[in-house]
């Protein structure tokens, strides 16, 4: 695949922050829960940056150089971050979803499950035992 043509950082956490919530609402879908209310109260618990900053911890050591310098461009890019998250938070979170974006703007689909799964994997246990 050939990278030279991949989009900026902050487009990449447009990107990624869509890719992160179609993950999260592929696996809630599997839980076999119906109703869309449900279904968006429980998602919200996975999208907040505070929440994104403390499950990136869990795959920071698992990622390749790429990925990291991938997730170390978007922790450090500059910006505004709301009022409902620290700014360590935001820019971790913000780190994570250009990497999502980038693995799945570059086709690397399994990766960021992968990833994904590995992240999340206390929360999505938590559900699946809830």
């Amino acid at each position: 695949m050939d990278k030279t043509n991949v989009p900026a950082p902050s487009a990449l956490a447009y990107y990624g922050d869509a890719v992160i919530e179609l993950l999260v609402r592929e696996r809630l879908i599997m839980t076999g829960i119906s109703n869309a209310g449900q279904l968006n109260k429980l998602s919200r618990a996975f999208v907040t940056a505070q929440k994104q900053s403390e499950c990136v911890g869990n795959i920071l050591p698992i990622l390749t150089e790429d990925e990291t310098d991938v997730f170390k461009r978007g922790r450090n890019m500059h910006g505004n971050h709301p009022k409902s998250a620290s700014v360590s938070d935001y820019r971790r979170a913000t780190g994570f979803e250009v990497l999502m974006g980038y693995l799945h703007f570059t086709n690397e689909f399994d990766r960021a499950r992968e990833l994904f799964l590995t992240a999340y994997k206390n929360e999505l246990e938590n559900l699946n035992n809830g």
